[in-house]
Order: C-alpha cells, then structure tokens, then sequence
C-alpha cells in the first residue's frame, strides 16, 4: 500500500509574509513589482514538487494613519494578471487565485478561471474568500460591508452559478470540423437560467468547459458558517490554528459535514498555513525569529493585529492587556481569526506588543521554528494525527525563506515518504488526488440555445 503523502502549498506574500519581511536584510524588496522576481519564485516552489501556488488579494490598502502606510508594503499584483504570466513560466505547479464573491460577479469569475485553466493545461483553482473589511466595502459604492452570514449566504449561491456556468458546456461540444462547417455542436452547450435571492444569470459562459471540468475550489474561512460553505463546495481549505487539538477538532468537524452534501471525507484537503523559521540549528533558528520582531515597526503591529480583530487598538498601552473586546456574534469582520487572536492572548496572558509580535509573521497561522528535521517533525505530528492533509508554506521573507524551504525542508519529507519526489499528474486535480467533477447541469436541463 502507498504510504499517504502531504499536500503542499507555496503562499506569496511579496517580497514575505511578516508584516516587516521588506527590512529583512535578504529581502529583495525592491522587487515587490518585478514579475521576473515572481517568476523566479514560482520556479523555486515547482522545482520543490510544491502542489501549488498561493495568491492572497484584498481591494483596500490596510493602512489606518499615515505613518502606517509609510511602514508597511501596500501594493501587489492583481491575482489573474500574475497567474496568467506564470502560467506561461511554468508546467506543473497549480495556481491558485484569491477573488472576493462580495465584491464581483459569477459571470466575470466563471469566465477568468476557466481561461486561466485553459491557458495552464489544468492548474488553475480560485480560493473563495467573503472579504472583511469595512475599507473594501467603500471602494464598491457601499458604506458598510455587509453583513457576515449575509456575505456567506451571497457567497454560497455565487460558487454555485459559478460551478454552473463552468458545466455550461459539455466536454465534447467543441466539433471544429471545417469541411462541414460546424465549429461547436449546439445541443451541448446550455443556458443555465438562475435566478435566486442574489444572482439572475442565464449563460451560457462564452468560454468552453474548464480542462479540470472545474478549478479547484479553495476556501479560507474557519467560522461556523465558512465550515459549513466549505462542507459543501470546498476541496481544498486553508485555516489558521494553534494547537494539534485545535486542528484535529476542526478537521473532524468539517470532514463530519460532508455526508449530509452527499460527498466523502477523500474528496476535501485540508491544510492549515505554517510559518516556518528555520535555522542550521535550533539556536540559529531562534535568533532568526529575534530579528524579524526587532524589525517590526510599532504602528505597523499595532495596525495589523487591529485589521486582524476587527478592533482599532490604537488607543491602548501597548504593553498592556487587550481592552475588552466585542462579544463574537457583534464582530463583523473574520470571526474565526478574532476568536483565535483572543483565545491566544487570554490563554498566554499576552501584552498587545507581545501579541502582534507573536503574529506578525504567520498572522494567526502556526509557527514552526527550528532545524529543518524539527521542522518536519512538527508538520508529521499533525499530518499523521488527523490535524491537516498537508500545509500552506508561508515564508518570512523572499526569496531566502522559500529557498530555505525547498533546498532543506523538502529533502526530509522526501527521505521520510511524506512528500512527492516527482509530479505524477497533469493537472492540479491529479496531484492533489482530487477526481474531475461530472457535469451536473447535463442532468438537470436540456435547454439549448
């Protein structure tokens, strides 16, 4: 029997996922805009035998004061326009998209990851995300953002015109047969005509049907309507947790839904992010991890972990405790990571000034310090105890924290049997072990235009 190995995503957070990886001394900072840059760093994680890469996206900058927007990195390359150049730079590597359903419509959705799929030969998936923040909500014609169950009710019926609009096409409708001048065979191409509380679409889409038959669908929130939104249309989940029971907890619970959606436990990955600091030894790894709080700028902490709350903690000392904060069911922003932040602090006895240093690199994600045989040893204990399916790498800084990852991390997954030596499928799909969905529309209408 084939040993089961860990899944494996590559999160770019250019040019690091601290919130000070640009003053990093090995930082190429100056190349937060250059795709050669990116390139570069795409081709590290496909040469790591990565299954993806990770593309988070928000359409506000997330800078409270002045002096904030003067210590943190505030632009980043739209996600289609980047994953449609790397699509080109690489061949096997999966390329993942964040793309708010608050702020867009399921035609213009549909239509980009179905030809990002097609321009990568099957490697495209959308990470499904609701958005939080108030800031976003005013660059889209609105006051507030709306409502959180609101959000997650738009967002349920927006994958669902999506995944629709995808099966509007049969495999086989495209004939392309010159002699009898039939370009596509119109009887496999059909309307899909919905029309619900948030959405009217008829389609078809005008982009044939996805080499994958559907992107795969990620999603990124850990609350209890995201849990549930992820039962149902989720295959791959990226999640933030602290502790092995914590992890475990979600995962059983989430897996435990799908029945009742009519799908296996097999059919969804799980995989929590991971900031790894690394170090030739375990002292090496610990000084590393010193240097990057010493980086960081004191509004620059005090404004993350703000946005991370939903709470403006400005006010406050910084070397004392969280002010009272909102009860959970009032807070409009991520709730889970609201809940994570608090219990963190509650449980440790943690000063603000301590608690955005604690999550200024993973940002509420788990950091694993360490040689890279402690490194893996972290990541086996929860990959081998029903806490994860496999990981979401972020690294502290680029390309050094990448390059670190691939050139000694990997290698002891590899010796241990616990990560792929090779690419073995064609498609995102296939290297995630993830099988190509039927088409449901054929079934369910035989309306054609």
């Amino acid at each position: 029997m084939t040993k089961k190995q860990m899944k494996l995503g590559a999160f770019f957070m250019i040019p690091g996922h601290h919130v000070a990886a640009w003053r990093h001394p090995k930082a190429e900072a100056h190349n937060v805009m250059n795709f050669d840059f990116l390139k570069r760093l795409a081709q590290t994680a496909e040469r790591g035998k990565f299954d993806m890469v990770f593309l988070a996206d928000g359409y506000a900058v997330r800078a409270k004061n002045q002096k904030v927007l003067d210590q943190t990195v505030n632009t980043h390359f739209e996600p289609f326009t980047l994953l449609s150049a790397l699509s080109a730079v690489t061949q096997h590597v999966g390329l993942v998209g964040t793309v708010s359903t608050t702020y867009n419509e399921p035609f213009h959705v549909a239509r980009k990851f179905a030809s990002l799929d097609h321009l990568s030969n099957g490697r495209a998936a959308w990470n499904v995300v609701t958005s939080n923040a108030e800031e976003e909500a005013r660059n889209f014609n609105q006051e507030h953002h709306l409502l959180h169950s609101k959000r997650y009710d738009r967002a349920g019926e927006f994958v669902d015109v999506v995944e629709k609009l995808w099966d509007s096409w049969e495999d086989e409708a495209l004939i392309i047969d010159k002699k009898s001048a039939q370009f596509a065979e119109g009887s496999k191409i059909h309307a899909v005509n919905h029309k619900g509380e948030w959405f009217s679409v008829e389609g078809p889409l005008n982009v044939s049907r996805p080499v994958q038959g559907h992107p795969v669908v990620v999603q990124a929130g850990s609350s209890e309507d995201g849990k549930e939104l992820a039962a149902r249309t989720a295959e791959v989940i990226f999640t933030a947790w602290q502790t092995l029971e914590e992890a475990q907890a979600f995962y059983s619970d989430v897996k435990g839904h799908m029945a009742k959606y009519g799908r296996k436990p097999e059919e969804l990955k799980i995989m929590p992010g991971i900031f790894p600091v690394i170090g030739k030894t375990a002292e090496e790894a610990e000084e590393n991890k010193r240097l990057l709080e010493e980086l960081i700028p004191e509004e620059a902490g005090i404004s993350l972990l703000s946005a991370m709350i939903s709470f403006d903690l400005s006010g406050f000392p910084v070397d004392g405790p969280l002010p009272e904060l909102p009860e959970l069911d009032q807070v409009n922003g991520g709730k889970s990571r609201f809940k994570l932040l608090k219990d963190l602090a509650d449980r440790e006895g943690l000063t603000i000034r301590k608690l955005y240093q604690r999550i200024a690199g993973a940002r509420g994600h788990r950091e694993i310090k360490g040689t890279p045989e402690q490194i893996v040893d972290q990541m086996q204990e929860w990959f081998e105890n029903g806490a994860a399916d496999g990981f979401n790498v972020m690294p502290p800084y680029l390309p050094g924290g990448l390059d670190d990852f691939v050139d000694h991390v990997i290698p002891v997954l590899q010796q241990r049997g616990l990560f792929r030596t090779e690419y073995t499928g064609n498609t995102l799909r296939e290297n995630l072990g993830l099988k190509r969905p039927a088409n449901t529309l054929i079934a369910k209408t035989k309306e054609t235009i």
